[in-house]
């Protein structure tokens, strides 16, 4: 007796399975793609199963998240920093930013982060956000909101990388002004 949609096969010890007849194809297909000969098979299924994820992310994703995560700006630690804070996340992430300051004006910013792909798309966006502008613009210009803004929005369970990147600029931007008013404690934290 057979129900329809399904394949009766003997199994190991004579035990009867059943299996779904798509499962049957998946199986056969996965047996072919391992006895292939031929590497250009292969190539051709890594490189469409490549296109097909990056069409799924550019979905869920906007332009601007793009560009920043496969061009990030500003990802590198900054030797003999003014101003750096390390903040870990709710996640997890950590996310650590570097400024440089001349004049009142950050003239170099930077971050490292051991997070996701979002976490490293809204480092980006916040360390461009505070470049060039004074501490107190900047101050005022990075914000989770105004990174969700220039991105076009995340999903919701990445909304708080935004708000992490945010949160370690504007602590380095609090260390340049602490240091600025105690200029021992630079003097200290690079002798250690």
């Amino acid at each position: 007796m057979s129900c329809p949609g399904f394949l009766r096969k003997k199994g190991l010890a004579g035990i009867e399975i059943a299996m779904d007849l798509d499962q049957n194809r998946d199986i056969d297909r996965v047996k072919r793609m391992t006895d292939m000969d031929d590497k250009d098979e292969i190539e051709k299924f890594t490189r469409q199963l490549q296109e097909q994820i990056m069409e799924d992310i550019r979905q869920t994703y906007g332009p601007a998240v793009m560009d920043h995560w496969q061009n990030p700006r500003n990802f590198r630690s900054i030797e003999n920093p003014d101003g750096r804070a390390r903040v870990q996340g709710v996640c997890g992430d950590t996310v650590e930013m570097f400024v440089k300051v001349k004049d009142e004006t950050i003239a170099e910013c930077g971050f490292q982060t051991d997070g996701c792909g979002t976490t490293i798309v809204c480092g980006s966006v916040a360390t461009e956000l505070a470049s060039g502008k004074s501490i107190i613009e900047a101050l005022g210009a990075v914000s989770a909101a105004e990174i969700l803004k220039i991105l076009g929005g995340l999903p919701e369970s990445d909304v708080h990388c935004a708000q992490l990147a945010a949160e370690a600029l504007r602590r380095a931007l609090a260390d340049y002004l602490s240091q600025k008013n105690a200029p021992w404690k630079k003097k200290y934290r690079n002798s250690q």
